[in-house]
């Protein structure tokens, strides 16, 4: 059974950095993206960052210059530095893999609450 674990998320204040992680396990074939969405109450969950599986890499220009998204193969987890944090970076922060036959995996989220 796959399970994706997040983890590193807080309470921090404005100009702060937190790093997220999120821990993959069980096995899953034809990894296509592995990325970071977020959530604010009251808004659509957004795609943050992404890694694809050539290693190519993109973020949404909110957090361009900020954040950076990374994969460690061997240890089966992903990392989000997010650095210079802003109150509009509070959300909840979802890890997310998508494969190549349409499988669509989620962890349960962590919360980033920025404080002005």
């Amino acid at each position: 059974q796959v399970q994706l674990v997040e983890s590193g998320g807080g309470l921090v204040q404005a100009g702060g950095s937190l790093r997220l992680s999120c821990v993959v396990s069980g096995s899953i074939f034809a990894i296509n993206f592995m990325g970071w969405y977020r959530q604010a109450p009251g808004n659509e969950r957004e795609l943050v960052a992404v890694i694809t599986n050539g290693g190519g890499l993109n973020y949404a220009d909110s957090v361009k210059g900020r954040f950076t998204i990374s994969r460690d193969n061997a240890k089966n987890t992903m990392h989000l530095q997010m650095n210079s944090l802003k109150p509009e970076d509070t959300a909840v922060y979802y890890c997310n893999i998508k494969t190549n036959f349409g499988r669509d995996y989620w962890g349960q989220g962590t919360q980033v609450t920025v404080s002005s």
